[in-house]
């Protein structure tokens, strides 16, 4: 067997916390990341494809029914750690993030939303750019108001200039997906601004509203193109039919 290859960040960090109360009564007893689709859970696909690219150790920000989530990773063949955010039910996805920090430890990192299926392929891409902040973007994406959604620099160029959902979506270049690399250099500096956030009061940030703050304050955002390669994030019982139909289909390569 070949060995994996050597990725640019050497551990991931996936969000994991949440409850998914639009799949109960999926969800009952287990966070919506352990759902499966197509014979596999959402966890289980995307720790496959990061060990395949070469990660090295995986950091999940739990929440809901963390028993579930740990009993799912007992045979991981990596370093797993595990970093429990107490107000997952009151708190957004960027404090999910900032109980990651010590776990990370000044290194570059991948961070993945756990309701997410995409294409192997995407990692990959990401790693072509050294942006501080390098994020997949579909580009195809119907963009409306639930979108995470990416504005770039004038100018022409993938330089990112605001995530949002606030955003106007005649102004955006895509849909932010929901996978990004975060470079070495920019790490200290993401935890800062994350701390400083809920020092604020404002722990009903998404992660993606502080890597705007970031970029204004000076680091660098790419967006990625990935909108030729299979994703879906599941939120619906639609969404998660839609899904079941991408990976039956082939639609995410495997």
């Amino acid at each position: 067997m070949s060995p994996a290859p050597r990725a640019c960040a050497p551990v991931a960090v996936l969000l994991v916390a949440g409850i998914g109360q639009r799949l109960r009564p999926l969800t009952n007893d287990r966070p919506k990341a352990l759902v499966d689709v197509g014979g596999e859970t959402m966890l289980a696909r995307s720790v496959r494809l990061l060990l395949s690219h070469g990660v090295q150790e995986l950091v999940l920000a739990t929440g809901f029914c963390e028993s579930a989530v740990r009993e799912a990773m007992a045979s991981c063949p990596v370093k797993v750690s595990y970093r429990y955010n107490p107000d997952f039910q009151t708190t957004q996805n960027s404090m999910s993030l900032l109980a990651c920090e010590d776990a990370v430890t000044g290194r570059a990192f991948y961070k993945l939303d756990g309701d997410l299926l995409f294409h192997a392929s995407v990692l990959g891409r990401l790693d072509a750019s050294g942006a501080d902040i390098v994020a997949a973007v579909d580009p195809r994406a119907s963009l409306g108001l639930e979108e995470m959604k990416v504005r770039l620099k004038p100018g022409g160029g993938r330089a990112i200039e605001a995530f949002g959902k606030g955003l106007e979506p005649s102004a955006c270049w895509g849909e932010s997906i929901g996978i990004e690399r975060i470079a070495e250099g920019a790490v200290s500096t993401l935890f800062e601004a994350l701390q400083a956030a809920r020092r604020q009061g404002e722990a009903s940030l998404y992660y993606e509203d502080v890597y705007s703050r970031m970029i204004a304050g000076g680091a660098s955002g790419e967006g990625v193109d990935v909108g030729d390669l299979g994703w879906a994030e599941v939120d619906t019982p639609q969404d998660l039919a839609a899904a079941s139909e991408l990976v039956r289909s082939g639609g995410l390569g495997g």
